[in-house]
């Protein structure tokens, strides 16, 4: 979705965009998608959920949608004006929109559904006796404009260490966070293990086989232009329904052939432009390295990152093709989320002393691109960006960086500080609050000091 301002995206100053499916298809799959999934997957109410999730994600055209709930089938249908969308939830692969052709989804391991309690912190949420810190976390989900925010989980790790942690009513240690774009991060880090693993090159030409033809000039994306978003395809994401990037995740089956056919717009890498297309692309090509479908990727996802960084309790969500859809659909606890933090804050290096990233490869990943606000998977403070500058003369530390997802989902790291914040809720608005978060990481800051 389009962020602007704070970390903009060109879509937000170059709205002028060629129509690709239309607003209600992709609303229909938004509600019956996201509603599925909140409800199977997190367990959570279905009317604040539909309230809060459904009307930040669509506003007022929320008022246009009828849908209905089989919790027995374990289905969500939703309709849009004449558009009808249909979400199915399977144990072990959370939901995912139906459509004829779709590749059945394997039985889920039995061992991978065991593991589902965290070790990163005592079962129950950790209170702070550090007052400073306490009123901090008071402002975040009470104090002026929280209510319009609705956060609803914040876990504060500082030293490798959880000090403080808080979650809205109906939230708790366990219930697991929807990751939207911060699972941008997670195909970072899977994508990571592979370049350590010395199978995936991340400056030669990426292996998208509809790009072969050397008189294409999408031959010379690399993973990295990819990775970074300066591949230069016409698929910038507004949110608007229209773009591409919405059509392809909330009303097309095979999500990585929709993202390869996607023409060149401008050259290589001469500019930014935020795109979950190009994401996707990434994702296809590490399904189709790592082999055996949907069970063979999580299972490589729990055994090379997950398992080794104490992440438990985590949903992947694949598409009708089988490929992981790592540029939004990712659960987990907040805990489990801030995990994931921690790895890169420790530069790839997990909790027993094992490399699981490459050496080096955080600082690859907040290294801004060119100028602008996203690095390589995150988006960083790193570069000369005015949301960059911004962001540092307000207390988030220059060296900082963050996964980010739509509606404020976020996971904060300020290596300067040896401190990793991940934090959840349902806020609308331009930039998701973040102006409130980095009150709350300043704040932070000063009360650890």
């Amino acid at each position: 979705m389009c962020h602007c301002f704070l970390y903009p995206c060109s879509s937000c100053v170059d709205p002028c965009r060629k129509w690709t499916g239309t607003p209600v298809e992709t609303g229909a799959g938004t509600v019956a998608h996201n509603l599925c999934s909140s409800i199977f997957i997190s367990g959570l109410p279905e009317k604040e959920t539909y309230d809060e999730l459904v009307g930040g994600l669509i506003g007022p055209a929320r008022l246009l949608v009828r849908y209905h709930i089989d919790r027995s089938a374990k289905t969500v249908d939703a309709s849009m004006l004449l558009a009808h969308a249909h979400a199915v939830f399977t144990p072990g692969y959370g939901c995912r929109l139906t459509y004829s052709g779709d590749n059945p989804l394997p039985v889920p391991d039995a061992r991978i559904e065991a593991s589902a309690t965290d070790s990163f912190a005592p079962s129950a949420a950790v209170q702070t006796q550090n007052p400073a810190l306490k009123a901090a976390l008071d402002e975040a989900f009470e104090g002026a404009g929280a209510k319009k925010r609705h956060i609803k989980a914040v876990v504060i790790v500082k030293d490798g260490r959880v000090v403080a942690e808080r979650y809205a009513p109906g939230f708790g240690v366990d219930t697991s966070v929807m990751s939207f774009s911060v699972a941008k991060s997670v195909t970072n880090a899977l994508l990571g293990i592979l370049v350590r693993q010395g199978k995936v090159s991340m400056y030669a030409p990426a292996p998208v086989a509809e790009w072969q033809d050397a008189n294409d000039p999408r031959a010379h994306i690399t993973p990295d232009n990819l990775l970074r978003m300066e591949s230069g395809l016409d698929a910038a994401e507004t949110g608007s329904g229209f773009d591409p990037s919405s059509h392809m995740l909330y009303d097309s089956s095979n999500m990585g052939a929709f993202a390869a056919r996607r023409p060149l717009k401008i050259p290589l890498a001469t500019r930014w432009e935020y795109t979950s297309v190009d994401t996707l692309l990434l994702d296809r090509m590490m399904s189709q390295l790592i082999g055996g479908g949907p069970a063979e990727f999580r299972r490589f996802a729990e055994t090379e990152l997950f398992d080794p960084i104490g992440m438990k309790n985590v949903t992947l969500e694949f598409d009708g093709a089988g490929t992981f859809v790592g540029s939004s659909h990712v659960y987990a606890p907040a805990r489990a989320f801030a995990r994931l933090g921690q790895l890169f804050l420790n530069d790839g290096v997990g909790p027993d002393g094992r490399r699981i990233l490459p050496a080096g490869w955080a600082a690859y990943s907040r290294k801004s691109t060119l100028g602008s606000n996203y690095g390589a998977g995150f988006w960083t403070n790193d570069g000369p960006s005015e949301g960059a500058a911004w962001r540092a003369a307000h207390g988030f530390p220059k060296d900082g960086y963050f996964a980010s997802g739509d509606l404020g989902q976020r996971i904060y790291i300020v290596p300067s500080q040896n401190l990793v914040i991940a934090r959840f809720g349902y806020t609308e608005g331009r930039n998701f609050g973040i102006e409130a978060d980095v009150k709350l990481i300043a704040a932070t800051i000063s009360a650890l000091r």
